[in-house]
């Protein structure tokens, strides 16, 4: 057997175990611990040093020997040695008895001299409590509400040695929520409650209560939805705020004072004619009244009054519809009963009057409760207008235009009779039509139209229309201009007076034409040398056309119904002035003038070919004017060649043209712009 092993140390630094250390043994293959107490032992196989005995019991005292084992057998134990296991942990029980405390207590434990208990906020920070006890319990305090804290315990022994350690997360209760704020929705008799979000809460419970009646609302969030609210009563508002660790205190209680409720007990009187008098019973929480009157045609309007009575003026053949609310800072109480109140039939309102045309009248009123005829006289001009009917409206014809009437409706009932004091309404017909005496021109495009005023303070407007469009001009004298016509147009031209009564029926029409326009555009196309053609745009309203080219020389006319014409004997080399005449079908005519017109140069005379040699001729010609420059054109099928002499000369050559051939030479006179001149005589040379 293996020789016996020597214990260098042993020692527990658990309440259920002790660590062995020793010197290690040749050919020793694995250990045998033994934890001897009393009659009980407990025996552990380890391979090596150190070796630890596990399932003992806590502050006991154990006999402890080694055995070395290998292949030969067992080793006699090693001299005992005896230890003591540390104390075993505490048993916490902790709770938060306040939002800023943690109390810790435990049972009494044998042998314990002492115990250890540190708190520290879950989360790392701050500071770490500690306190050492001989005590069973005691209280952290000043700690951070709704927080997480990890607490851990242990005892010691009368040597200082320290136990097993307890660990426990407990957090402390929420603080009391603050800005507590209510919202009350008088529409819906409800109220919202809010507040800040405390540390460390988990749920909110609000408590509403008004004597013995008690509202509650819970919720996770800030803000919680009373309903059911009743009106006419003072509530007490007040959150707590609660997590795993218990509640926080109740917040100060806040006063909600709902609506009032609708008043009751309405009575409506009329006093005296024109005035009701509405009184009421006050109601609880009731800081003032608005009374609401409200007619039949949808005029409204409203009493405010701290008192229970309010007098409002009102007027006959009305229905009121009467409604009371009470206020006070929370709102307006609930819709209560609508009551309504009829007056005596009156005098016929709302009385209107609309012309039909400048001799008739249709008056229209606002029914009278109560009557059953009405009466309408129309008295002015030469006699009085009467109509009797059921409705209310009368159409009273034949009257004079441009006269003053007075109009009475009366309301009639088989009880009462006529109601005679209705006052008349005075109504003015619509001006007389005035009559077109004269139309005249006062230029081109304004016409000057004159008709015989037959009405007293009233304005006169001109129309013309025409499919150009329409134009008008206003007076209030006899005559007004029509400015800016269009030429080339027919118009049909009437008159309407307008006073604050109305409108006449327009007079007759007088119809109207305006000159033709003149064309726009005019071109003018040399044809030869004496004969020009002219071409123009169409003139609106012209049928005929008269154009004119007129020199110091001579004139050319031309007649067409066409929108062009040739005009012959032109002189060449001559400055024309150019004029047209737009004649329309009725015999209107407008002059029209354009930018003067030059005719060509002159062709030469006398145009004479000389050969110069075989490829070679010089062209000779008489000039009409020195000033006038020329042109030589030689055209043939083997080429087109040309020359132009010096200024003042009349001949010029033209040399390496191509022989056997036939050329066509023509001279012509230079022009500034557009095309060379086609219509000078032709030579032939071969």
């Amino acid at each position: 057997a293996p020789d016996t092993p020597v214990i260098d140390q042993a020692y527990s630094k658990l309440s259920n175990s002790i660590t062995v250390e020793w010197r290690a043994v040749p050919g020793a293959t694995n250990y045998m611990l033994t934890a001897q107490d009393g009659d009980s032992f407990v025996e552990t196989i380890v391979k090596n040093s150190p070796g630890t005995v596990t399932g003992l019991k806590p502050a006991t005292l154990y006999r402890i020997t080694v055995r070395s084992i290998s292949s030969g057998g067992k080793s006699q134990p090693s001299p005992f040695r005896k230890v003591k296991t540390v104390l075993a942990a505490p048993i916490l029980s902790v709770h938060s008895p306040s939002c800023d405390s943690i109390a810790v207590s435990w049972k009494a434990m044998h042998t314990a001299a002492g115990f250890s208990v540190s708190l520290m906020r879950s989360d790392g920070l701050g500071r770490m409590l500690k306190q050492n006890t001989t005590n069973t319990s005691l209280i952290f305090t000043n700690l951070d509400p709704g927080t997480l804290y990890t607490i851990k315990a242990y005892a010691w022994n009368a040597n200082g040695m320290p136990g097993d350690d307890f660990t426990y997360n407990q957090r402390t209760s929420p603080n009391t929520p603050v800005d507590v704020k209510v919202a009350f929705n008088s529409g819906a008799l409800r109220a919202v409650v809010s507040w800040m979000p405390t540390e460390g809460a988990l749920t909110y419970s609000v408590t509403v209560s008004s004597g013995l009646l008690e509202l509650r609302c819970n919720t996770s969030s800030a803000s919680c939805m009373v309903p059911s609210l009743q009106c006419g009563s003072q509530y007490y508002v007040s959150v707590t705020a609660y997590n795993d660790a218990g509640s926080s205190e109740p917040t100060d209680a806040v006063s909600l004072k709902t609506i009032p409720c609708a008043p009751v007990n309405i009575s409506i009187e009329e006093d005296e004619p024109g005035h009701l008098l509405v009184s009421w019973s006050s109601v609880s929480l009731g800081h003032y009244y608005v009374v609401f009157v409200k007619s039949d045609d949808g005029l409204e309007v409203h009493c405010n009054t701290s008192y229970t009575q309010c007098h409002f003026q009102s007027d006959c053949g009305f229905t009121y519809f009467i409604s009371v609310f009470a206020y006070n800072k929370a709102g307006q109480s609930p819709s209560g009963d609508i009551f309504n109140y009829t007056t005596a039939p009156c005098c016929p309102s709302d009385f209107r009057a609309a012309f039909v045309s400048s001799d008739t009248v249709r008056v229209t009123w606002a029914p009278v409760r109560g009557a059953d005829l009405y009466e309408t006289r129309a008295a002015g001009g030469s006699g009085e207008v009467l109509c009797r009917d059921t409705a209310t409206a009368c159409t009273l014809s034949a009257l004079q235009c441009s006269t003053p009437y007075n109009i009475t409706v009366y309301s009639c009932s088989e009880a009462r009779g006529s109601n005679t004091s209705c006052a008349p309404q005075y109504v003015a017909t619509a001006p007389c039509s005035p009559e077109i005496k004269n139309i005249s021109k006062e230029g081109l495009s304004v016409i000057s139209v004159q008709w015989q005023p037959n009405n007293e303070e009233a304005t006169y407007v001109v129309t013309a229309r025409g499919e150009a469009g329409l134009w008008h001009c206003t007076s209030t004298r006899n005559s007004c201009t029509l400015k800016d016509l269009p030429c080339g147009s027919a118009f049909s031209v009437s008159a309407i007076a307008r006073s604050a009564a109305g409108q006449s029926l327009p007079s007759y029409s007088i119809p109207l034409e305006t000159a033709p326009c003149c064309p726009n555009d005019l071109i003018l196309t040399e044809v030869t040398q004496s004969l020009t053609n002219i071409s123009w745009s169409v003139g609106r309203g012209a049928q005929t056309y008269i154009t004119t080219l007129e020199s110091a020389k001579g004139q050319a006319k031309c007649h067409t119904l066409q929108t062009y014409c040739l005009l012959g004997c032109i002189t060449c080399g001559t400055n024309y002035t150019v004029s047209l005449r737009a004649i329309s079908e009725t015999g209107l005519t407008s002059s029209c003038t354009y930018q003067g017109y030059s005719s060509s140069a002159c062709c030469p005379s006398g145009v004479k070919l000389y050969r110069l040699s075989n490829n070679g001729i010089r062209v000779f010609w008489r000039a009409s004017d020195e000033t006038i420059n020329y042109n030589a054109d030689l055209h043939g099928s083997k080429g087109n060649f040309s020359c132009t002499p010096s200024s003042g000369l009349s001949h010029c050559d033209i040399t390496k043209i191509p022989c056997g051939d036939v050329y066509t030479v023509v001279v012509a006179p230079v022009t500034d712009k557009g095309p060379k001149l086609t219509f000078c005589p032709k030579k032939i040379y071969s």
